[in-house]
């Protein structure tokens, strides 16, 4: 469905303006690099009564949301400024995605932690990269193709070498393995690309079955995202959390009703509430207070902080906090 919607979009809008959201949402990737040269800034504007109105409004997003902050540093910036480790380890790329790069640099300096104790030696891509996979959701094809080509390009030597890319954000994952195979049939370096990509949790259990899991004894409630349970599926992150030891309960929730973008737009607001409410919302909030709420996609941990009292964690910061728990002891 997903992909018959960017392709109808795609059509549509040739001879049609786009709404006000396509750019405000679809290019988001664009904002975030805007907004890193003076996030604090940014971040005062979006909470300031009167602008955080006008930026809600011109961005077509619903007055009852509130803007995202930007971190104060970017991941990128911080994992440059790092002196490298684990030289003489196997190599691994992991994909810095708009979401954890700009809004949750904590989940991706949590993944380095995982995946250099696992005994990886982490890299990144030497220019800043958008997978483009906000572009989808308006139609933007011809843009996310033009972003695809230059990953392809700047990531070859990489690609054709057989380092895997481990990725954080589902929906990211997923544009390597579903739709950039579809813009690119026929180019092998996009084939190898979509092999060698691996979610997080998929990746640890898949390339590292050596890895001792460090033990961490909570109970856990886990939600899965869309693009995860349909492209990636859902049952190594299931397999993963069990391994730390975790009293798990998945919940079978659907979607979390953010879906990317569509939370936040202004006609959608009422229909994003209600999804969650479903299931998802009314678990999140009856949990106990000592149980973990773990939601690896950026809509989703969005939705739960927007709509509850509580912050869900990546599978990536379970793991940094079973190994510091197990370094405590």
């Amino acid at each position: 469905m997903a992909t018959y919607k960017a392709e109808f979009l795609s059509h549509y809008y040739q001879r049609k303006r786009r709404p006000r959201e396509a750019y405000a949402f679809g290019w988001i990737n664009r904002w975030a690099q805007l907004a890193a040269l003076a996030p604090r800034s940014v971040n005062w504007l979006a909470q300031a009564p009167g602008f955080s109105s006008l930026m809600k409004t011109v961005a077509g997003m619903s007055p009852q949301r509130r803007i995202p902050q930007f971190a104060p540093e970017t991941f990128r910036h911080w994992f440059k400024q790092r002196a490298p480790r684990n030289h003489d380890k196997p190599p691994v790329i992991l994909w810095p995605d708009t979401f954890n790069n700009h809004f949750h640099p904590e989940t991706a300096k949590a993944a380095v932690a995982a995946l250099e104790a696992a005994g990886f030696q982490v890299r990144i891509p030497d220019q800043h990269i958008c997978c483009g996979c906000p572009l989808y959701d308006f139609g933007m094809l011809d843009q996310a193709k033009r972003q695809l080509q230059r990953i392809l390009t700047d990531m070859r030597p990489a690609i054709d070498s057989g380092i895997r890319v481990v990725g954080l954000e589902p929906a990211c994952v997923a544009v390597f393995r579903d739709e950039m195979v579809n813009l690119f049939p026929n180019d092998e370096s996009a084939q190898k690309l979509h092999r060698q990509t691996y979610f997080f949790s998929e990746f640890l259990l898949k390339k590292a079955p050596d890895f001792r899991f460090p033990k961490l004894e909570r109970k856990a409630m886990l939600h899965g995202h869309c693009h995860q349970k349909a492209i990636i599926k859902i049952d190594d992150e299931q397999n993963f959390l069990k391994d730390f030891g975790l009293d798990l309960q998945y919940l079978d929730s659907g979607c979390c009703g953010m879906a990317g973008s569509f939370g936040f737009e202004k006609d959608k607001y009422e229909v994003s509430c209600q999804t969650g409410e479903l299931a998802l919302l009314p678990a999140v909030r009856a949990a106990s207070p000592d149980t973990l709420i773990v939601a690896d996609g950026y809509s989703c941990r969005e939705q739960i902080a927007q709509m509850t009292a509580r912050r869900s964690l990546h599978s990536a910061e379970v793991m940094l906090m079973a190994l510091q728990n197990e370094s405590a002891r």
